[in-house]
């Protein structure tokens, strides 16, 4: 489940040069090999939940542009994305990492 989250998390993002997406994109990436491998997994999808849930309301802000523009159905598409992400890694933080994490192996030590 975890592995196909990555699949998920990776068509958000965006390879535009300026600084706040760079940002974004090492900020996001880190959370998410952090919940991939295993470790500290419920804390990390969990800070990755609030990192995507703002940025979302941030930069996704659909109901702010007006219906004849072609731009609401671009940014309503991104903001659900966004949120079907979101869905999945709040479903980690509930169920857990599973038992191939490092996680449940520190627990073997």
């Amino acid at each position: 489940g975890r592995i196909l989250l990555v699949f998920m998390f990776l068509t958000l993002l965006r390879f535009e040069m300026s600084a706040m997406q760079i940002i974004q994109n090492l900020v996001g990436s880190l959370l998410m090999v952090l919940v991939t491998v295993g470790y500290k997994t419920k804390l990390s999808a969990l800070v990755l939940v609030t990192w995507l849930n703002i940025l979302n309301f941030y930069f996704n802000a659909w109901w702010t542009i007006p219906a004849y523009k072609p731009m609401r159905d671009f940014l309503k598409y991104d903001f659900f994305q966004t949120l079907s992400v979101i869905g999945g890694l709040l479903m980690v933080v509930s169920l857990g990492p599973g038992g191939v994490s490092m996680d449940e192996q520190k627990k073997k030590w």
